[in-house]
């Protein structure tokens, strides 16, 4: 049976083959999906080293090389209040209605369980090898990341010189 409106939360840090095969298997389940750029008021740090504009524009570009209409989602960043208990109740109010939330994620999970919502993981897709942690160190350390994404988030990584931000965010300061 399909849900109305399903809401996926990611940092999204960057856009990856992983999240594109997980938001392909949730279209299975809903007719609508809001996907929730976590941490929006991150960037330019080693962990969160995009911006939520840049985010947006990734998932944006990678989307439009897909089957799914562009009508069927939307593309929202979630800024962090800092507050676990009012964090759900935040959300709720930065979007659309929605009925069942998709996350990996042990924290964001339970808040939405505590709100009642149905919290489902969603199936992960090459863990091994995609995970925003490792392809940000192969891009720091000069591996192969490139394919780990899909070519449009490569292209923006590129223009935004997201190479060279990661390596000199990534450098420890030196006391002289």
């Amino acid at each position: 049976m399909k849900v109305k409106r399903g809401l996926l939360i990611g940092r999204m840090q960057p856009v990856h083959n992983g999240h594109v095969e997980i938001i392909k298997k949730i279209f299975n389940l809903v007719d609508e999906l809001i996907i929730g750029i976590g941490s929006g008021q991150i960037s330019h740090e080693i962990n969160n080293p995009f911006t939520a504009g840049e985010r947006v524009l990734m998932l944006q570009n990678t989307l439009k090389e897909t089957e799914i209409p562009s009508d069927s989602y939307y593309i929202i960043p979630i800024v962090d209040i800092n507050n676990n208990s009012l964090w759900a109740t935040h959300v709720e109010s930065l979007i659309p209605e929605f009925n069942v939330v998709f996350s990996g994620n042990p924290l964001v999970k339970r808040l939405f369980k505590e709100n009642n919502y149905d919290v489902k993981t969603p199936p992960l897709f090459d863990r091994t090898n995609l995970s925003g942690r490792k392809i940000r160190n192969k891009m720091v350390k000069g591996k192969n990341w490139q394919s780990c994404l899909p070519e449009s988030v490569v292209k923006i990584i590129k223009e935004i010189d997201g190479i060279n931000r990661l390596k000199e965010i990534n450098k420890k300061e030196i006391n002289e």
